[in-house]
């Protein structure tokens, strides 16, 4: 795997620990350099934790539909191509947990790198601030490029992702174009099949929107 820079694990660091740091993320500032990365790694340890389970969950609900439609079903043909749909969705479920567990593979590198390198964690706490200061006014612009959608709908991860990507584009003065590539990247990493389409897609009608404000 090709090493990722910095700022790249910075944002990695912030997307995992975002939804689970204080309230008030301004305490960071008061903390010494080993007590914050170790509330950076232990949300994002939790995130990540959370996400697997919840995915696994759906697997084995779409699993348990499946077997349930098998037994109860007299060799019908709607009933056993609803079956073997809701196992294919269990089985995409099941990958997707997969590909969020071999990230933990990554771990040691990102703990190395958030001890060692002092631009890692001032990056990722400065994103983590960034975003909890301005979320009314990041969520509002987020809002209008979802077209008939709302911020509060998403799944948590896909939200942090358009967050962190639109705070750096407009509080921190990433190009458009990085903070884009980046936010698609994470959501390889870390969202559904198709939600690098989705992000890349919301991002950009953001950068319209900035154009023609």
């Amino acid at each position: 795997m090709q090493p990722r820079k910095p700022q790249q694990i910075a944002r990695e660091l912030a997307l995992l620990s975002l939804s689970q740091l204080p309230v008030n993320p301004k305490k960071l500032d008061k903390l010494e350099d080993d007590q914050l990365v170790s509330k950076l790694l232990l949300g994002a340890v939790r995130t990540l934790t959370s996400e697997v389970q919840d995915t696994l969950d759906n697997a084995a609900g779409e699993l348990q539909r499946s077997n349930d439609r098998l037994l109860s079903s007299q060799t019908r043909a709607s009933d056993l191509n609803s079956a073997r749909t809701m196992l294919q969705e269990a089985i995409a479920c099941t990958q997707t947990a997969i590909n969020q567990l071999g990230t933990a593979v990554d771990f040691p590198v990102l703990i190395q790198l958030a001890n060692q390198d002092k631009g890692v964690r001032n990056y990722a706490k400065e994103l983590v601030i960034t975003v909890n200061e301005n979320r009314q006014i990041i969520d509002e612009l987020l809002s209008t490029a979802l077209v008939d959608w709302q911020v509060t709908r998403l799944a948590q991860i896909d939200r942090d992702i358009l967050q962190i990507a639109v705070a750096e584009m407009k509080f921190l003065g990433v190009p458009d174009s990085i903070a884009i590539n980046e936010a698609v990247e994470l959501a390889k990493r870390y969202s559904g099949d198709d939600g690098h389409r989705f992000i890349n897609g919301v991002l950009r009608r953001v950068t319209e929107q900035k154009k023609t404000a």
